[in-house]
């Protein structure tokens, strides 16, 4: 099957890298941190049989434009979403199915509000809506620590350009967050290390948290909408059983925030859900696609 890889168009002076697979209905596929388009290697060729396959690299990720003094808000998840549109614009893609876990999950979660004309349908992992005020208890602000660490200047001080220390920051959370006798796959680690560990790219790929998209004030501050208002594209829910950061129990509130929900729990299965279970992710693609 056929690569084709590229730079998109700049968006507020970003460009995003991507490859494009396959024919068929259009599926665009969004990684997290910390992570790269790299995420659904296994997942791609699961897909491309049937569909046309678009990864990209988040604006400050992997080979995309990376721009550290530009203000934090151009990591924003309204600005991610901004890049993803214009990159489904420019390929044109007709209302594809979008794919995301992590920050991914987000950004698939903001176009599928502010341009719900263009998602046919979304495949998600956490972070998803609903949690609230449960985000403050004690074990739970134990587990995003490095979301405040990520504000602090300290953090681009002691991470970034140094590889040995990316190596070993980035090590902790692909174990940490992966699911029982998960074990990452030692060359995407050293695939990471390499374009993490360039100056600046640690610092680029943390703007997302300093932009105020981070978990807790979002979190804190959410509200129910009203029916109307609810995301309307369908929407199915990969929940991981063992994921340390979102308890299963926290997909409870889902269906004050989408209108067509459904959600699969994933036994034995980490916060990395493309990664660790990538034939589950794929079908559930599948599925969204000829609904």
């Amino acid at each position: 099957m056929d690569v084709l890889s590229g730079l998109s168009q700049a968006v507020d002076g970003f460009r995003l890298a991507y490859e494009r697979t396959g024919r068929g209905p259009g599926v665009v596929l969004l990684h997290g941190w910390p992570g790269d388009r790299t995420d659904y290697r296994d997942v791609v060729p699961l897909l491309a049989e049937t569909t046309e396959v678009v990864v990209a690299d988040l604006r400050g990720f992997g080979e995309s434009d990376k721009h550290v003094r530009e203000p934090a808000e151009a990591y924003s998840v309204e600005a991610q979403a901004r890049s993803v549109l214009g990159l489904i614009e420019e390929l044109g893609l007709d209302r594809p199915v979008i794919g995301g876990y992590d920050i991914g999950s987000r950004i698939g979660q903001q176009l599928a509000c502010t341009r719900p004309d263009v998602v046919r349908a979304l495949v998600l992992a956490p972070p998803l809506p609903g949690l609230g005020q449960r985000v403050l208890d004690p074990t739970v602000i134990e587990e995003f620590w490095y979301q405040s660490f990520h504000h602090l200047d300290l953090a681009d001080r002691l991470v970034d350009g140094k590889p040995d220390a990316v190596r070993a920051y980035l090590e902790h959370f692909w174990r940490h967050w992966s699911g029982p006798g998960h074990e990452p796959a030692p060359e995407h680690l050293e695939h990471l290390v390499t374009v993490y560990g360039a100056p600046g790219a640690f610092t680029a790929s943390i703007g997302w948290y300093r932009s105020r998209s981070n978990m807790f004030a979002r979190a804190v501050a959410e509200r129910s909408p009203a029916p109307q208002r609810r995301i309307a594209a369908p929407t199915t829910v990969l929940w991981p059983e063992n994921d340390p950061l979102y308890p299963r129990a926290w997909s409870d509130r889902l269906g004050e925030h989408f209108s067509d929900v459904r959600t699969i729990c994933m036994g034995g299965v980490g916060h990395y859900v493309p990664v660790e279970a990538p034939a589950a992710f794929a079908a559930a693609v599948l599925d969204a696609v000829h609904a």
